[in-house]
Formats: structure tokens, C-alpha cells, sequence
């Protein structure tokens, strides 16, 4: 089979490579891989970020995937050959303080597929049971790769945020992690702006307008007249920061109410803040990282819904044979969810 792999330790270094096709050892069941997304951290690793310093390359990467059973493990029992399947990319070691305390997503063990073992962008991967998800009949296979992060956002809207019905809502971000959350939030009732820059104009915010969400460009709108005018001068109630650049804190931090709310989502990376405002306001600063079993539940009831709209969303327009143009094109902000057809990587 083939996969893409990361080769070098440098920006671009993506080449299909070929490799065996695992075999599945008596825990796990073998994948045929068939959609999987293009992920931010995809990008990150594309683009080579400090915090991929820590791969072993070529590793061929993608986490963000679905397909079928086509073999299993002596001692799989509850999957079977034939299964629709997507994997919870967190790969927990189970024995740990966190594990035991039912916080396997903030394992400090954890492997993550794609990143520290060879991932979903080839034809077949192996995957633990325990690390399988099964997928409903209803949804379809595009939308089922998209999964995990809609999973990501779940966890952050329903579990990690006080967001409720009336809430005036800020995402900060119209990449995925902030369409999705501002999805998520929507059909929790609250009422969401989606805010960019200059670059998302190009694609993203107006994505976020076709949704049907009202839009700010950081860089050209005057934002303290729009918080005055859009919350009556109070601030929002939950500002979610997807942005994963360190001005995106500052940002929440001013535009979130006093009593209210951050929700960090993206990976910002080192920032400075002057954390006295936050203290005096009282101000809610809260992380969320990563997705269990339940979000992934949750985020295929949206999905089957129609509550998360993955058909505006999603953008099948690449191919994993000539990846690197999806790859630029999302640094550029010219795409938001590219998923690819890997069954290109079986012919």
C-alpha cells in the first residue's frame, strides 16, 4: 500500500511512500481506510511546528479518519469484519492516575495516531479495540471522518463551557475547531459571531456567513463598537478561542464580559497576558483538550441531526496524490476541511 508520510525535519517534506500493510496483532482490527480530514494539526506537522520536534520520521501521518473492518484480532469481541469504524486518535495507556480518574484524553502516556505511530493517510491502519468507535448507519462516510474534530468542539461547547440558551457567544478562529464550535454552540441555543482576519475573507468567514452566522474581520471592523452594539455594551458570555495564535487570549480577554467566560481551544503556544483583569472580573479561564467516548457520541447525534452542517463544511476538492497544494491551500485560509478519498492509496 501507500501512505503520505512527513520524511524530513523541515516545511513541506511530505512523498507518498510505500509500505506494508499492517497486520493486526490479537487486540486490534485491521482498517481499509476510506475518508479522513485534513486536521490543523496536519498542518502544523506539514509546516513542521516546534511541537512535532518530537516525531520519528517517515511517519506517515492523518488522525482524522473512517472506514471498514477487513480483518480482526484473535481476541477482538466486539467489532466485527465489516464494521464501519472511526478510532479515537488518543491512544491512552489505561493504568495511569488520569486513565484510572477517567481522564484518558490528558494521559501523560498517551500516543496520538499520525503523530507518534503511523496514521489514516494510507490504505489500512491498525488500531487497538478499545480505541475504536462504532459508526451509525445514517451517517455517511465523508461525515464520519470529521468526526473526532466535531467530537473536539462537542467536548468544548457541552462539557468544558457555561454556554446556555441566549448566551451571546464570540468564536475567535473561523478555521475548523471554530466553525465547528460555533456550530456546537448554536445548537446549544446560544447566539454565535464568528470573528477572523484579513486572510480568512477569502474563504473562511464567508463560510461562516453561509451557516448563517454574523461575521467580524479583527483586522478592518472596529470591535469595541460591534461588542457594544451586538451585547448591549456588556461583553460576550463565552468567548472560545480557536485561534491557536498567541493574540487570540488577549483578544478574549477583552471582549469576554466581566463574569464570563474563555474556552481555550486552540494551541496558542507561548503568550503574555496581564492576568490582574481577569482576577478582578472574575473571569472563567478554561482549557479543553482532546475528546472520550461521550463527545464522540454526542457529535454523531449533531451530526445525524443536522444540528453540525457537514456539507457546507467539508471540501473534497484535493487528493492525497498531489497533497501539497491541500496542504497550502489551508495554511492560506483558502479551505477550512479538506477531506480526502484515500481509496486512491489501495489502486
Amino acid at each position: 500500500m501507500r501512505g503520505l508520510a512527513k520524511t524530513s525535519r523541515s516545511a513541506g517534506s511530505m512523498e507518498l511512500v510505500t509500505a506494508d500493510r499492517p497486520e493486526p496483532a490479537a487486540d486490534e482490527a485491521l482498517i481499509e481506510v476510506e475518508y479522513a480530514g485534513l486536521c490543523g494539526s496536519d498542518a502544523g506537522i506539514y509546516a513542521f511546528k516546534p511541537a512535532f520536534e518530537r516525531m520519528e520520521l517517515p511517519t506517515i501521518i492523518g488522525h482524522e479518519y473512517t472506514g471498514r473492518i477487513v480483518e480482526t484480532g484473535d481476541a477482538v469481541t466486539t467489532f466485527d469484519v465489516g464494521d464501519r469504524v472511526v478510532e479515537r486518535p488518543i491512544r491512552s495507556c489505561g493504568v495511569c492516575y488520569q486513565c484510572e480518574m477517567g481522564q484518558a484524553n490528558v494521559c501523560p502516556n498517551k500516543e496520538i495516531t499520525g503523530v507518534d505511530h503511523d496514521g489514516a493517510y494510507a490504505g489500512y491502519i491498525a488500531v487497538p479495540e478499545e480505541d475504536l468507535h462504532p459508526v451509525p448507519d445514517d451517517i455517511e462516510p465523508q461525515h464520519a471522518a470529521l468526526v473526532e474534530p466535531t467530537a473536539i468542539t462537542t467536548r468544548a461547547v457541552i462539557q468544558n463551557s457555561r454556554v446556555k440558551p441566549g448566551d451571546r457567544v464570540l468564536v475567535a478562529g473561523p478555521g475548523p475547531m471554530g466553525i465547528l464550535s460555533a456550530q456546537v454552540a448554536d445548537a446549544q441555543g446560544a447566539e454565535v459571531v464568528v470573528a477572523g482576519v484579513g486572510q480568512d475573507t477569502a474563504y473562511r468567514l464567508p463560510l461562516a456567513e453561509e451557516l448563517g452566522y454574523p461575521t467580524i474581520n479583527v483586522e478592518r471592523d472596529d470591535l469595541e463598537a460591534y461588542r457594544e452594539e451586538r451585547t448591549d455594551g456588556v461583553g460576550y458570555d463565552v468567548v472560545f478561542d480557536t485561534t491557536g495564535h498567541p493574540s487570540g487570549l488577549a483578544m478574549a480577554i477583552d471582549e469576554v464580559r466581566t463574569g464570563g467566560q474563555i474556552v481555550l481551544v486552540g494551541q496558542t503556544g507561548e503568550t503574555t497576558v496581564d492576568l490582574t483583569p481577569l482576577v478582578r472580573s472574575e473571569i472563567d479561564l478554561q482549557c479543553t483538550y482532546s475528546a472520550m467516548y461521550e463527545d464522540f457520541e454526542r457529535a454523531f447525534r449533531l451530526i445525524d441531526s443536522g444540528d453540525v452542517d457537514h456539507d457546507t463544511f467539508l471540501d473534497d476538492r484535493f487528493s492525497l496524490l498531489e497533497a501539497e497544494s491541500a496542504f497550502e491551500t489551508f495554511l492560506e485560509g483558502e479551505t477550512c476541511k479538506p477531506v480526502f478519498d484515500v481509496s486512491v492509496l489501495r489502486d
